[in-house]
């Protein structure tokens, strides 16, 4: 282990030895200028014999060792040393609440400034401003609804995820408040505690669905104990979406038959899923809806709960600060006494002058610093050892901290999926993806679709195709950048074997050794996987690629035949 890596800041230590060498030079030199002094007055025989006994000497060697080991104890402890490990808490007291949040396309609509998705989050803010909530959750919701945090009390995991929210996290278009109060109901009922729970859903409640569905999901909440209560946002005029074509530029959303979409607020499904539920429903003309939600929750019961918080390395700044100060202390003493024996003397600022320099010292370092703690190279330790959770534990400080770099945000996401947080590691990736470095868009292009090839190995069998095919779409870009990538190649077929298939599927394909994600570029590599062997050329590559396009044209017509519509109803995607 380098002995550097217990200190937060270890350049700092070569501060603490220029400054102890300084206090010893300063000491000495000002030592010399005192004799200097004493002897333009006379003979030293005549002149010891005028002044008190020890104040010629004034122990000038033990003083600057003094002040250089108090000088040299106060720079380490400003370097940050930390080592063992202590396990921190948080306690918290409020209520259990989730947030299920409308992200389809129509929340794009600029009925509302700048638009109501935009709004929707204004008001999340407003809401966890006002306090009183424990612990909460996040639900992104559109066609499908995906939980972005589960119940934390983590501030800074719920502001990474509510700023990065928007249409292009949601998988399947559309909209469906049976499915976001469906799941909301889930997490709630999966919390421990006797806090009150509640689920807050905010949409335009623009749905598509049969009111029943929503009615049947609202009083399933109402029999878990969890109140209900439902926002709506927009204006009955509605407005166009904002939107862009195949080519990237500016477009408005518009339907099958090429119409222009104008998207409308609708409060029936909002309203009648609140009146199922016995719970609150506050219309989009309202003001101020953040306080009105909090009203509605009011009578519900606070709990106190403690919350792991993680483990961090132990400050021991104390250890060398201490006995700086003790030192210190001990020096002024021993000037005092001597300044009382003689009242007055040329050297009387020195001890000030010295004490002024190790105390700024000692300030600086009694602020407490975890952002350099929780460092990328603390991150990547933990990444090689194999550690992901706490490395991605470190990562989310550092962006927390103000480093939301595409790299940094990169790594987080890498750390989650390594750690096997693929929801979320998925919506970090797909922004990196859009990154102009090619080697970022390269790694976290990859790393997406390996988080959707993993979702789909963990699904059951006739639920996995939604997933394999995001893996495969995504993966097909991959090989466009790189068709010499032996991962991705080997990823790509898995993602083809495993998926569904009328009258049997294809076969595993040693389908256990699956590629571990990209690391981080900051990161040391870690040991190569298990491959299959030789390599595929780009005649191969572009084999696969026609192979998938069939497949997929097979796998739609089998839809259809079955009746089961890829879209969804009245062909409504937004």
């Amino acid at each position: 282990m380098n002995p550097l890596s217990v200190f937060d800041r270890p350049w700092v230590l070569v501060l603490a030895l220029v400054l102890a060498v300084a206090l010893a030079f300063l000491t000495v030199h000002a030592q010399r200028v005192r004799r200097a002094r004493l002897a333009r007055l006379g003979a030293p025989s005549v002149v010891s014999r005028l002044l008190p006994a020890n104040a010629a000497s004034a122990g000038s060697g033990w003083r600057a060792l003094r002040l250089a080991l108090a000088g040299a104890l106060a720079g380490i402890a400003l370097a940050g040393p930390r080592w063992g490990s202590e396990k921190t808490q948080v306690k918290v007291s409020g209520y259990d609440l989730v947030l299920a949040l409308d992200a389809s396309l129509s929340m794009l609509a600029t009925d509302e400034r700048p638009n109501r998705l935009e709004h929707v989050k204004q008001e999340v803010r407003r809401l966890r401003a006002l306090g009183n909530t424990g612990r909460v959750g996040l639900i992104a919701f559109a066609g499908r609804s995906y939980i972005l945090t589960p119940m934390t009390v983590d501030d800074g995991a719920l502001d990474l995820f509510l700023d990065n929210l928007d249409p292009s996290i949601v998988g399947q278009a559309g909209s469906s408040l049976a499915r976001a109060v469906r799941q909301g109901t889930d997490l709630l009922a999966a919390t421990t505690g006797d806090a009150g729970k509640a689920l807050v859903v905010m949409s335009d409640g623009e749905a598509f669905e049969p009111v029943e569905d929503v009615v049947d999901a609202a009083k399933r909440a109402r029999e878990a104990g969890i109140v209900l209560v439902t926002v709506g946002f927009g204006t009955p005029q509605g407005s166009t979406i904002p939107t862009t074509d195949d080519n990237g530029k500016p477009a408005l959303k518009t339907d099958e038959s090429g119409a222009v979409v104008v998207s409308r607020y609708s409060p029936d499904l909002l309203k009648a899923a609140a009146e199922a539920n016995g719970g609150a429903f506050i219309p989009a003309e309202q003001t101020d809806k953040a306080a009105r939600i909090r009203s509605a929750l009011s009578s519900l019961r606070a709990s106190e709960v403690a919350i792991a918080a993680g483990a961090q390395r132990t400050p021991r700044f104390q250890l060398f600060l201490a006995p700086a100060l003790l030192l210190l202390l001990l020096d002024t003493w021993l000037v005092d006494r001597r300044r009382r024996r003689r009242m007055t003397g040329p050297a009387a600022a020195t001890p000030a002058t010295a004490a002024a320099a190790v105390l700024l010292c000692c300030i600086v370092a009694l602020a407490p610093s975890t952002a350099r703690a929780d460092d990328a190279a603390d991150a990547a330790r933990a990444y090689k050892a194999g550690k992901f959770a706490e490395a991605a534990a470190l990562y989310r400080r550092i962006v927390q901290g103000g480093n939301t770099s595409p790299t940094m945000v990169y790594n987080l996401a890498t750390a989650l999926l390594a750690a096997d947080s693929l929801d979320r590691a998925a919506l970090l990736l797909d922004k990196v993806a859009a990154s102009k470095d090619p080697e970022l868009r390269y790694r976290a292009l990859f790393n997406l679709g390996l988080a959707h090839l993993k979702r789909g190995l963990a699904s059951p069998k006739d639920s996995a195709g939604e997933a394999l095919d995001s893996a495969l779409s995504v993966y097909k870009r991959v090989l466009l950048l790189r068709s010499d990538d032996k991962d991705a190649k080997w990823n790509y077929e898995l993602a083809l074997r495993k998926k569904p298939k009328g009258g049997g599927g294809g076969g595993g394909g040693g389908g256990g050794n699956e590629a571990s994600p990209k690391p981080d570029p900051n990161a040391p590599e870690p040991q190569p996987q298990p491959q299959p062997a030789g390599s595929l050329g780009q005649q191969r590559a572009e084999q696969i690629l026609n192979s998938a396009a069939r497949d997929e044209r097979d796998v739609q017509a089998r839809k259809q035949r079955e009746g089961r519509p890829n879209s969804p109803p009245g062909g409504k995607d937004w």
